[in-house]
């Protein structure tokens, strides 16, 4: 699996910016398969906690991946990022 390193601390607007981007490619490595096995439930979960940390990219691309996805794998997608919001 791909480590992301994703700085902790206080952020400025390009910092968090930076960071809700890193969080959107991560979304899409999961979705497309990219140095991993695809995803969904992960990829969804990524693009979920970049949409809110603000990249409206991220929310673009949640909302297409979400209409492809089972009502069990979406709700098992947002458990998985409610619990790592609450973490992190």
């Amino acid at each position: 699996m791909a480590r992301f390193d994703i700085p902790n601390g206080s952020e400025t607007s390009t910092g968090a910016e930076n960071r809700a981007e890193t969080l959107c490619e991560m979304g899409l490595m999961y979705a497309t398969g990219r140095g991993c096995d695809v995803d969904l439930v992960a990829a969804h979960k990524w693009l979920n906690i970049a949409a809110i940390k603000g990249s409206d990219r991220a929310a673009a691309l949640r909302a297409e991946l979400a209409a492809t996805m089972s009502k069990t794998d979406l709700a098992s997608a947002l458990r998985a990022a409610r619990e790592w919001m609450t973490m992190h």
